[in-house]
């Protein structure tokens, strides 16, 4: 005989199963219509309606519309800070964001900016994806500060770890933009990591009279 428990963990997961495919048809609907009509033009009603959803389920899924088009801002948000917090042993924060940098790079990690060029038209055509773009930039700059008073038992608010996340969150903001701009320009991933693994050890190089020794686990 079952229990209440045993018997209830299968519909459970059947039903976070659904709403993870819910969720996953209306982003990718949204995507397509942002990207054959615009972001600007295309309107939570319209999405819903090529979803076969109602307008409600959208929003509850994405409270915001920018939300459809970002999909991955959970990660990228987190990205620098998980970084941080899971460095190895005798690694600096530098050293280990650099690598993870290379890391993505070299796999055109979406997360890192390569996002294809008609993602990033879309992106650079909207003023309000724009202006959320540099909000997410914002708040990664944040959670890595967060990350570096913790792992220098800092308190949150000190200025030397707000002062070395700006840093290093600086050269992260230049080389996304750097990826946007080379894909606009018409380059392929793969010509795109060899410029910007190159021009990212450039970048990560002018940290290190300042920040090679900081926060080493």
């Amino acid at each position: 005989m079952t229990t209440d428990a045993t018997s209830s963990a299968p519909l459970a997961g059947l039903r976070e199963s659904k709403k993870q495919e819910t969720r996953q048809l209306i982003s990718d609907v949204a995507t397509g219509l942002f990207l054959s009509q615009g972001f600007e033009r295309t309107t939570i009603a319209e999405i819903a309606a090529a979803a076969r959803v109602a307008k409600k389920t959208v929003t509850n899924y994405f409270p915001r519309k920018e939300d459809l088009a970002l999909d991955h801002q959970d990660a990228f948000t987190a990205s620098l800070a998980r970084t941080v917090t899971g460095r190895r042993v005798g690694e600096s924060a530098l050293s280990a964001l650099r690598r993870a940098f290379l890391d993505a790079a070299t796999d055109a990690d979406p997360v890192a900016g390569f996002s294809g060029p008609d993602f990033a038209r879309m992106v650079a055509d909207s003023p309000t994806l724009s202006a959320r773009l540099r909000d997410l930039h914002d708040l990664r700059e944040a959670a890595l500060a967060d990350a570096l008073a913790d792992a220098v038992g800092a308190s949150r608010g000190d200025i030397t770890p707000r002062t070395a996340a700006a840093l290093l969150g600086s050269v992260h903001r230049t080389l996304f933009q750097r990826i946007q701009e080379l894909t606009l320009a018409g380059q392929d991933n793969a010509r795109i990591s060899a410029t910007v693994i190159v021009e990212a050890d450039t970048a990560f190089g002018l940290l290190e009279p300042s920040l090679a020794d900081y926060a080493v686990a």
